[in-house]
Order: structure tokens, then sequence, then C-alpha cells
């Protein structure tokens, strides 16, 4: 039988709670290291949706990626949406672990994801910390291409209808820098580092005002981010291979959506 704690070392040891931002809330929100777990489900967001999903294939802990209590709450109301998963969460004795900045700033995790799908070449951290981890990452495509093809290539392996950019640049690119989730605080490190794209999410208008050498794509925040389910996935299966690890079966869990 395990406890919490032992899932819990498995994923900072691939995570560090350490490296999390001074601003964050990763780590255990709900429930006691002590408690035992027979099942595991993963997910992107905590939603009351997940924990339904939860407590109906018998999970008694749940891991995500975004944290369910990300500031202090002065109430907990099953009108609202994080009120109403740690009401639920509680009552059903399910624990609620979040690796959230923890899991952007490993190379394998949400910006190595990234760069997998996109089979960039030469990745390395594009904002490294004194331990190797950090921020983001920068990378080559496979081969150079216009902004079209770039453009078309992106939407290609994200699976996406629609890219919000910058205007297209004149020249060929091949240095990419990624960033998954918000990742506008990292455009100025991107064009130090020489990048002619940078990939991130949740963008804001005045940042798209570019130079003629250097092009900005917003895929989302969630597109950006949703590999992490599978690769923390996987991590949990190797390492409790009999043991009941799900990925959530919610298709798209995404709150923004596209007309």
């Amino acid at each position: 039988m395990y406890k919490v704690k032992d899932i819990v070392r498995v994923i900072e040891d691939f995570a560090p709670l350490s490296l999390q931002e001074k601003w964050d809330n990763s780590g255990l929100s709900i429930g006691s290291p002590e408690a035992e777990v027979t099942s595991v489900l993963i997910g992107l967001d905590c939603t009351p949706e997940l924990v339904d999903e939860a407590v109906e294939c018998g999970a008694d802990m749940i891991v995500t990626h975004h944290p369910l209590i990300f500031s202090g709450l002065k109430k907990i109301s099953p009108e609202d949406s994080v009120g109403a998963s740690v009401i639920k969460a509680v009552s059903a004795g399910i624990a609620v672990y979040a690796a959230h900045t923890t899991a952007d700033k490993v190379p394998a995790g949400v910006s190595g994801a990234m760069a997998a799908r996109l089979g960039l070449e030469d990745v390395s951290v594009l904002e490294p910390e004194a331990d190797g981890n950090g921020l983001g990452v920068i990378g080559r495509f496979p081969y150079p291409m216009s902004s079209e093809q770039a453009l078309e290539y992106v939407k290609e392996r994200f699976s996406l209808q629609v890219v919000r950019s910058s205007r297209p640049i004149g020249k060929q690119i091949s240095r990419v820098a990624l960033c998954g989730g918000s990742g506008s605080s990292l455009i100025q490190s991107a064009i130090r580092a020489g990048a002619d794209l940078y990939i991130t999410g949740d963008v804001s208008y005045h940042h798209f005002f570019t130079g003629p050498d250097f092009m900005i794509m917003d895929i989302g925040h969630y597109e950006g981010e949703k590999y992490i389910v599978p690769i923390l996935f996987s991590l949990l299966k190797k390492n409790f291979p009999n043991f009941a690890v799900r990925m959530t079966g919610i298709v798209n869990s995404n709150p923004i959506y596209y007309f």
C-alpha cells in the first residue's frame, strides 16, 4: 500500500518543490502525506468535473499542473469553482497535489514537452538558474522555415485551428524559443538569446509590436501546457507499474472557447 508521500516523492524527484517561483503554490494543497493511496488521477486543472471523475473512478489522489488553491481563500463556497472543488475533494477524502512552476522549470517539463512536439534540436534552458533548471527553452527547428511555413508547422504540431501572431518576418526562421503558459516576461530573454521566433501563451497586445527580425506566436495557455499531463502519467506509471494511475478522460478542459 502506498501513501501520498510516496507519490509526492516521485513527483518531486522529477520537479523539486524548491524550484517553484515565490508567488506559486505548488505542492500538496489538500490531504495528509500519511494518507493511503490506491489510485491517482492526473489532469491539468483541478476543476469540480475532475474531482467528480476521481470519485467515479475511485481515485483518492489528484495530481495536476495548475494549483487548485493559488492564493488565499476568503470563503469556500459551492457557488465558486475553486470552492466547489475543495468541498468535493475534502468530502471524498481525496488528496490534491500540483506541480506548477516546478514542472515549468525542469527541462523535461512543460517547455521541454513543447520543444519535443516541434522536434527542436540542440535544446537548452532559456533562462537558466545556477542548478541548470529555469524557465523556457530554446533550440532549432529541424530545418529553416519561412514565417508562413512556421505558422502551419506550429498549428499542425499543436493541433491548433488558430494562432495569434505578430507580423511575419522576411527571413528564414531557425532558432526558436518556447515557454508554456503565460510567458510574456521571457520575450526579452528570447531576443537576447538570438531567437527568430518565440512561442508562448497569454501575450498582450503591445508585445506583438516586434522588430523586423523577430516574431511572436501565442498558441494559448492551455494549448502549450496540456502535454505535461502525459509526462506526469508516464512518470508515475514507470515508478508504480502495478498501481492504478489514470489520465483524465475529460477531452478538453480549456476554459477558453474559440468561435
